[in-house]
C-alpha cells in the first residue's frame, strides 16, 4: 500500500534535515504506528506522504501511484486528519459533511447511511446543524474524523488522531481503525500516546532527528532494547 523509498525534506537552505533518507513500506490491511519525538519528523512525512510538502529527494508511492507524479489519483483513495484540522467554519457541520461528500463523489443515498453511522459513532448528531465556529476543539477533531471517513478511503493517514477526542469518542475510533483493516484498508497514524500504540498496531516505526530508528512488531522491537517491558521503555532507551 505504501512505499517510500530514500525520502529526505531539509528546511532553512539545508540546514534543517527533518527528513533523512527514510525507506519505510507498509502493507494492506495493517494499522502502522508512526512514532517520534517533537520535531524528529514525523508530520514532514505524512505531510510529503499526503501532497502538502514537495520532498527534496526520494518518492512516496500508494498503491502503485505516486504522489509526486499521479497527485490525484493518490488524493482519490486516502484521507488525510492533520494534527490540527482547519476546517471552514462558516458551514454548519451538515454542510460541511455534504462538501466532502462532493468531493469524493459519494452518492447520496449511500452517504445517508453512512453518515447516520458516523454521527452516532461521534455523538454528533445533535449538533451537526450547527455553524463549525460554535464547535468546541474536539468537536471540530470529529467533524473533519467523519468527513475523512465518509468515502471509507483505502488508507487513512491520521497526525495525532486522538488529541481532543474524549474517552468515548477516542475508544470508537480505535475500533473503527480495527475494523478497517479487517476489511482490507490500512491505517496510518502517529501518536504520542504509547500505550495506544502499543495496543492497537500491527507495526510500528519510530523516527529519531529524521532517521527511521527502529520498525516492527511490538516482539521486533522488544529485542532492540534492553529494557523489554513496554513500549514506553523501549521508546525512551532507543531514542535517548
Amino acid at each position: 500500500m505504501i512505499d517510500i523509498k530514500n525520502l529526505s525534506k531539509s528546511y532553512n537552505k539545508g540546514k534543517v534535515k527533518a527528513v533523512d533518507d527514510l525507506n519505510l513500506s507498509v502493507k494492506n490491511g495493517e494499522i502502522f504506528g508512526f512514532l517520534g519525538p517533537n520535531g524528529a519528523g514525523k508530520t514532514t512525512t505524512i505531510k510529503m506522504m499526503v501532497g502538502l510538502l514537495k520532498p527534496d529527494s526520494g518518492s512516496v508511492t500508494i498503491n502503485g501511484h505516486s504522489i509526486t507524479n499521479n497527485p490525484l489519483a493518490v488524493k482519490r483513495i486516502i484521507s488525510f486528519v492533520p494534527d490540527s484540522p482547519e476546517v471552514y467554519e462558516k458551514l454548519t457541520g451538515i454542510e460541511y459533511l455534504n462538501f466532502m461528500g462532493d468531493v469524493y463523489a459519494v452518492p447520496k443515498e449511500v452517504r445517508s447511511e453512512r453518515l447516520t453511522y458516523l454521527l452516532d459513532l461521534f455523538s454528533l448528531r445533535d449538533a451537526v446543524g450547527d455553524l463549525i465556529q460554535s464547535y468546541s476543539h474536539g468537536m471540530r477533531q470529529k467533524i473533519v474524523l467523519v468527513g475523512a471517513m465518509l468515502h471509507k478511503p483505502d488508507l487513512f493517514i491520521l497526525d495525532e488522531p486522538m488529541v481532543g477526542l474524549d474517552p468515548r469518542s477516542s475508544n470508537n475510533l480505535k475500533n473503527y481503525m480495527r475494523d478497517h483493516c479487517k476489511a482490507g484498508k490500512t491505517v496510518f497514524f502517529s501518536t504520542h500516546i504509547l500505550e495506544v500504540a502499543e495496543k492497537l498496531c500491527d507495526r510500528i516505526g519510530i523516527i529519531h532527528q529524521g532517521r527511521l530508528i527502529a520498525c516492527g512488531t511490538m516482539e521486533e522491537l522488544k529485542q532492540m532494547a534492553a529494557n523489554r517491558e513496554n513500549l514506553e521503555n523501549i521508546f525512551l532507551e532507543l531514542t535517548e
